[in-house]
């Protein structure tokens, strides 16, 4: 099984200590993900570092992070040197939102598609809803006890990365989620999930709402300043429920390029991961899944562009088949893809 045979490659690699990384900006999943694998080596005897790049500054997973006691470490205070071994969690080598740092990446664990193949001691990708649920597999498949406070932290990785189990959910989520379920302290869940929005959230939100276009069924909306990754997804699920879009594309104006969140109603129909990854062809890069995917387009890429928000929006469009009957029947085929 996956499971067992990473501490059994970490002891053979003499490796009594780990750096956990997770993707830059990271969210409720990676976080959950990251503090599940620290408890899960642990067990074996192997100790840990979670590592980031980006700002944590969403107010539920500040919480999130204080309430479960996790200690995470930014890239540039952490001691991490060329010896070390990095495994990656929610993330994997040469994506754009994951920071390349001292050590060596001896391992993923990741659910998203890859886009760029790598090397890897051992690797686990599997194409589920969250990536809390793999690693809380790793505990089910080893019979090891799961606490309160960890069944609570993986859970809460699930109901946000599946907003709800109704969004790119798989088998493997549900099971995962209904064995947490029963150890978990739903009431810190519920607790977590409420007051996510900070004032900073909701001008960012109005900017959005200011520079938003619908064409051909996609939602377009340029966010003129920097926001963590975590809120640029949040605006694109709120663009989302505009009745007459079927994709959303919300893009962030950062220092160094935009940033780039997108989402489809119709995943069966139109694949977000696929779609970006087209569109950012030549200019940037970006993937993911069929329902949520992200991208970056760098300065030196962007600044060549005469009008580069019409670029997007024409590079989008052109690689969106929007067929009139999938969308009389969006509703049906959202529904078919999550059950």
């Amino acid at each position: 099984m996956f499971s067992s045979k990473l501490p059994e490659l970490l002891k053979k690699m003499k490796k009594e200590h780990i750096y956990i990384q997770t993707h830059n900006f990271p969210d409720p999943d990676a976080v959950a993900s990251a503090y599940g694998l620290q408890v899960f080596l642990e067990h074996y005897g192997i100790s840990s570092t979670i590592i980031y790049d980006g700002k944590i500054s969403k107010k539920n997973l500040v919480r999130m992070i204080d309430m479960f006691q996790i200690e995470m470490k930014h890239i540039n205070e952490s001691d991490i040197c060329e010896d070390d071994g990095i495994i990656l969690v929610d993330a994997q080598k040469s994506n754009s939102n994951v920071s390349e740092c001292a050590g060596k990446v001896i391992a993923c664990i990741d659910h998203h598609p890859t886009f760029v193949k790598a090397k890897y001691s051992y690797r686990d990708v599997r194409f589920v809803g969250a990536c809390a649920s793999i690693i809380a597999s790793y505990f089910h498949n080893e019979k090891i006890p799961v606490s309160k406070q960890l069944a609570t932290a993986l859970a809460y990785g699930i109901k946000i990365d599946t907003d709800d189990l109704a969004r790119g959910v798989k088998e493997l989520d549900i099971d995962m989620y209904c064995m947490l379920y029963k150890l978990a302290d739903m009431d810190m869940i519920n607790t977590l999930s409420m007051n996510s929005l900070s004032v900073s959230d909701l001008k960012a939100y109005g900017a959005a709402i200011q520079n938003v276009t619908v064409k051909n069924h996609i939602g377009f909306a340029r966010i003129p300043f920097d926001c963590p990754d975590s809120l640029i997804a949040m605006i694109s699920d709120f663009i989302l429920d505009i009745d007459v879009v079927v994709l959303s594309v919300v893009y962030s104006v950062r220092k160094d390029g935009l940033k780039f969140s997108v989402r489809s109603k119709i995943p069966r129909a139109i694949n977000a991961g696929s779609i970006i990854q087209l569109s950012l062809k030549g200019i940037g890069n970006g993937g993911g899944h069929p329902t949520m995917a992200g991208g970056f387009i760098p300065n030196e890429a962007g600044n060549a562009i005469n009008d580069i928000n019409s670029f997007i929006q024409n590079r989008f469009i052109s690689n969106t088949k929007i067929d009139d009957n999938v969308i009389e029947n969006k509703h049906l085929l959202k529904v078919i893809y999550t059950v």
